[in-house]
């Protein structure tokens, strides 16, 4: 079953000899792309007290920053045009040097659905002697089909573009099967020879890992091949027909909305909303009230939090659309919901526009001024909801690291099993 869906993924990705492993999810190709780039760099630089890094844009997955943490890597953030969510591909890759073990692009980066500039990036670092790896870990199953689906060209992205050493696809998102499958697929025979794990010196059975996991499970993969069986490539085109329409009905759905627009330009399903300052302030929406606004009447958005880049310039904040195919048949009220909760929140400032943490706190505030963890989760799990809008204000106004240990013990505390008094 692996060797179908394997091959099923060199027929998609057009890499006819190309070889990998189904893993258990994006973080794990992720992490497993990572690890042979390290592995093979350390070949390259046998006794070199230098630390590895990675080379990626500020859009690509928190998947790389945790493998670099794992990995003991650097992590060498390059900034992203804040109106575009475009990568101007010269400047990174002229970060690429010596130290460089690996760099990554999106097809399409999740924040905004922007596809990267594959062919350019992957070009120099194949110059460079730099492996590059292709994230479609959301666009994998998707942008495959996506002009044959009537949604237009794609920019080239895959293992036809010269440069391109790996990409990961997850077969749990847009390949429609359970979650827990993803593929990873190497161009290179070397580099994927550097994603196992074998060892003999022990007293016990010889190891060899293909991923990270020891012991896999086959439901996962089952189930992953059966899909992909059952459906063939034409079971993709009709749902990623349906994926067109239903994007391309939301983005009229935005367009038309006073106040809000797309960031970007987007390819396939991924779509990021942010406020169009070009609009007078009493007519601006801020996207996430919209989101709280569009969840009041049954839809649930994501949100996303503002960010200054290490050049100074800001990615304002916005809200996140994933379009599937169970959109199509919801179009209407969808659409119905983003509109009206436009009409909603009008005009009105968001929580981070001012207040510091005080006013994000949702009144659950601790003896240093900020919202104290313990109590959120305690709340969130009596009342069975969390303020999403006041947690990503929290994490506009905190610094970044402080904010990310308050997650922490937010989730540590919610998790904790509940112990009742005899």
């Amino acid at each position: 079953m692996e060797g179908d869906l394997v091959a099923f993924g060199r027929c998609i990705l057009h890499g006819p000899d190309a070889v990998g492993s189904v893993t258990s999810g994006g973080t794990e190709s992720c992490l497993l792309a990572v690890k042979a780039a390290r592995d093979t760099w350390r070949e390259r630089h046998p006794g070199s007290t230098a630390r590895p890094r990675i080379v990626l844009p500020q859009t690509a997955h928190a998947a790389f920053h945790k493998a670099a943490h794992y990995l003991d890597l650097d992590v060498d953030v390059f900034p992203v045009d804040p109106t575009t969510g475009t990568l101007p591909a010269g400047d990174l890759t002229r970060r690429l040097d010596e130290a460089t073990a690996l760099v990554v692009v999106s097809a399409p980066a999740y924040p905004h659905g922007v596809v990267d500039p594959v062919a350019d990036v992957a070009g120099a670092a194949q110059e460079a002697g730099v492996p590059c790896h292709v994230d479609a870990c959301v666009g994998g199953l998707v942008l495959p089909f996506w002009e044959a689906a009537g949604g237009g060209p794609v920019p080239p992205w895959d293992f036809r573009v010269p440069g391109v050493s790996s990409i990961s696809a997850d077969l749990h998102k847009y390949g429609y099967a359970p979650k827990g499958s993803s593929l990873l697929l190497f161009a290179d025979r070397g580099l994927d020879r550097a994603r196992y794990f074998a060892l003999t010196g022990w007293p016990g059975y010889p190891v060899v890992n293909p991923t990270v996991l020891g012991s896999r499970s086959a439901t996962s993969l089952a189930a992953a091949w059966a899909v992909t069986t059952a459906l063939g490539e034409q079971g993709y085109v009709a749902l990623t027909r349906r994926l067109v329409a239903a994007t391309a009905a939301v983005r009229a759905c935005v367009d038309g909305i006073v106040g809000l627009r797309v960031l970007g330009d987007p390819v396939g399903s991924l779509v990021a909303v942010v406020a169009d300052e070009d609009v007078p302030e009493a007519e601006q929406v801020d996207p996430h009230l919209w989101a709280g606004a569009v969840q009041r009447r049954g839809f649930v958005l994501q949100g996303q939090p503002a960010l200054t880049q290490s050049d100074g310039t800001g990615i304002p904040r916005s809200t996140h659309l994933t379009v599937t195919p169970v959109t199509a048949g919801l179009i209407d009220e969808l659409t119905e919901a983003l509109a009206g909760g436009a009409e909603d929140v009008r005009g009105q400032a968001g929580a981070g526009s001012g207040g510091g943490p005080d006013a994000a706190g949702g009144g659950v505030v601790g003896s240093a001024g900020l919202p104290d963890p313990a109590e959120l989760a305690r709340a969130a799990r009596e009342d069975g909801e969390l303020d999403l809008t006041a947690v990503l204000a929290l994490i506009e106004t905190l610094p970044r690291e402080v904010s990310a240990r308050m997650l922490v013990d937010f989730m540590a505390e919610f998790t904790e099993p509940r112990v009742e008094s005899p």
